[in-house]
């Protein structure tokens, strides 16, 4: 069981009785050490079909480590990750890749300077399963006025706002058709006027079905474009329910803690 700082035992996981069918990702046991220190103590998380997720918690809480241990970027000590029923993690084992079917979407853009917007977001579809290269390109074009960069399809990274690199940066993760879209601090290095575009972008992600977990300080998304919350505090989850519960009546003292602070900023 996770326990709250202080070994208060903290709610269970909301989803962990979901049905294997509904849950598209499921982490149990999660543990994560580095250099003998541990930062993910026995961590579960279940994330059904179509639910977005919003994970809080100070810095150093272990949500960047949870989110890449979700998607087979870090190996565990302990515990499992699958992904829509399929083992892809296991202790003492190397993750599995998940194909594609895994987008993630990190603070930083790591787009390709020397490609343009386009060319960044049909490379992945070329190299790994072949596309051909007027399909790939047409899908790159779809996919950048689906995040509102059509006009900037020719335009290489220098040639970007923060901001459009990060949607770029999206558009090139919805290229290899992902089940499943993970966010890590996506706008904190973005000035507020271009992490509204990226929020707005993330929004209607999660609006067309699209099951989403977002490690992020933005509370204004977590308040209206997410469907639960997850707090996290010294490598455990102390807190997990619908969005609007935890932020307007949080159970645990340490998210009530963590609320006032962020929201009197």
């Amino acid at each position: 069981m996770n326990q709250a700082p202080g070994g208060t035992p903290a709610p269970a996981t909301a989803d962990l009785t979901t049905s294997r069918a509904a849950t598209v990702l499921l982490g149990q046991g999660m543990t994560r050490t580095y250099h003998g220190r541990t930062v993910l103590h026995g961590v579960d998380l279940s994330v059904p079909r179509g639910q977005t997720v919003a994970v809080l918690g100070p810095s150093g809480a272990g949500k960047s480590t949870m989110l890449r241990c979700l998607a087979g970027l870090e190996p565990l000590q302990e515990g499992t990750v699958a992904f829509q029923g399929e083992l892809l993690s296991r202790a003492g084992a190397a993750p599995r890749s998940a194909g594609g079917r895994i987008g993630m979407v990190f603070q930083q853009f790591n787009l390709f300077p020397h490609l343009t917007a386009a060319q960044n977001v049909s490379l992945a579809p070329r190299r790994a399963r072949g596309v051909p290269r007027a399909r790939a390109d047409e899908q790159a074009r779809a996919l950048l006025a689906r995040v509102g960069l059509l006009d900037h399809c020719d335009h290489y990274p220098y040639e970007l706002s923060g901001g459009q690199q990060q949607r770029v940066a999206i558009a090139r993760s919805l290229a290899m058709g992902p089940e499943l879209m993970l966010f890590d601090e996506p706008t904190s290095a973005l000035d507020p006027e271009f992490t509204r575009e990226v929020l707005s972008v993330m929004r209607d992600l999660a609006d067309s079905g699209m099951t989403v977990v977002v490690v992020t300080h933005e509370m204004d998304f977590a308040r209206r474009g997410a469907d639960r919350i997850v707090f996290m505090a010294d490598g455990r989850i102390v807190e997990d329910g619908p969005a609007e519960d935890v932020l307007t009546a949080p159970r645990q003292e340490r998210t009530r803690r963590f609320l006032d602070q962020i929201l009197s900023e």
